[in-house]
This record gives C-alpha cells, sequence and structure tokens, in this order.
C-alpha cells in the first residue's frame, strides 16, 4: 500500500446521488476520491491507501454501529482519520462511544445537515495535522539515526596523543641540540680563556 502524491480520500455514501455529489466537491478541491457504499466494500489490502474516510453515518436507518463496526475491524481502515456525517442523536451516542472512538486515530462529527464549506474545512484540517505529524515523526527518525551512527570513537583521542608525542619529540630534540651547543661554546671558551703562555727562560 502506498500514498498518491496528492491526498485521497475515501468517501462511505449509501446513497449514489449523494456520493457523487460530495465526491464532485472534493475532487474539485484537488482531491483523490475512492467511493465505497459500505467500509466492508473496501478492499483488505488496496494498492492505494487513503488519508482519511468521510463516514456518512444514517441515524434513522439505526446502521450507525455497523458502519462504526466495520471500520473497525476493517485492517486498512481501523487507523484511518474519520470525518463522520450524522444526524444530532447519531452524533451523541458516537462521541460518547469509548469503542466507537477508537476506530480512528482521531475524529470530527458533522451534524447533519452539514455545510459543505465545513467538510472542506475539517478534511483540510486532519491532512495539515497528518503532514505535520508526519514531519515531526521523519524528523525524530533522522535524530535517532544521527545518534545511533555517530557512536563515540577512539581515533580522535589517539590523533591527539600522536601529535602530542610529535611536539615533545620535537622539542626534546630541540633542546638536547641547545644543551649541545651551550657546551661546545662552554669549552671553547675555556679553552682559548684559559691558556697561559709559559714564562721565559734567561740564558746567563
Amino acid at each position: 500500500m502506498q500514498h498518491a502524491t496528492r491526498h485521497t480520500v475515501l468517501l462511505v455514501e449509501a446513497d449514489p446521488s449523494l456520493r457523487r455529489m460530495i465526491a464532485l466537491g472534493l475532487q474539485h478541491r484537488g482531491l483523490h476520491v475512492i467511493e465505497a457504499s459500505f467500509p466492508a466494500s473496501f478492499p483488505a489490502s488496496p494498492d492505494l491507501l487513503p488519508d482519511l474516510m468521510v463516514l456518512d453515518i444514517d441515524g434513522e436507518a439505526g446502521n450507525g454501529p455497523v458502519l462504526l463496526a466495520q471500520a473497525k475491524a476493517h485492517p486498512a481502515l481501523s487507523a484511518l482519520p474519520v470525518v463522520a456525517l450524522a444526524w444530532d442523536n447519531s452524533v451523541t451516542a458516537y462521541s460518547r462511544d469509548a469503542e466507537s472512538r477508537s476506530v480512528a486515530s482521531s475524529l470530527t462529527c458533522l451534524t447533519k445537515p452539514f455545510d459543505t464549506r465545513a467538510l472542506h474545512a475539517a478534511i483540510d484540517r486532519i491532512l495539515l495535522d497528518g503532514e505535520e505529524t508526519s514531519a515531526a515523526r521523519k524528523q525524530e527518525n533522522y535524530l535517532a539515526a544521527q545518534r545511533t551512527t555517530s557512536a563515540p570513537s577512539i581515533w580522535p583521542l589517539v590523533t591527539a596523543v600522536g601529535l602530542l608525542l610529535a611536539v615533545i619529540g620535537l622539542m626534546l630534540q630541540i633542546t638536547v641540540t641547545a644543551v649541545g651547543l651551550l657546551v661546545v661554546v662552554t669549552a671553547l671558551m675555556c679553552w682559548t680563556l684559559g691558556a697561559k703562555p709559559e714564562p721565559e727562560t734567561l740564558v746567563v
């Protein structure tokens, strides 16, 4: 499964005419729309994994729990963010049901009849949050890889010790040379200045 270059939305709507109308509005905003009548009709191993799911919960028909159970049990949809379209009573029951809230990592409920602008704003917000989360996860992975690959090494210490020994060697060589020259100069001075002329012997 892979994501497309543009965002993909799974639209689950049983009414074909309403589903087509919502899909056209999303496509006009540059989104790729996958249409389905029920969550169970979506492939278990799809070639394209949607970024979020728009789920129409028809409270009057009583299919809300069925749709939620199908979405939760679906291997490819269980972790998707959900925008739920429902009537007032369905929204209340849905938001209070802790088990239903676990269908997706995030949930947005819009009361029917809903404003199309509110639906588009909710989708944009979820997609933006997903991009920020993905960017943060990539940064964390990069930092973790950097910490793993940049383990402390002994070679910088060995290099420093080598340079220190080289400097000490040069200093010792210079010191020995200076001491030798000092000894030579001292010996020459003592030799030349310390020599006294022998007294002349008078012959009578």
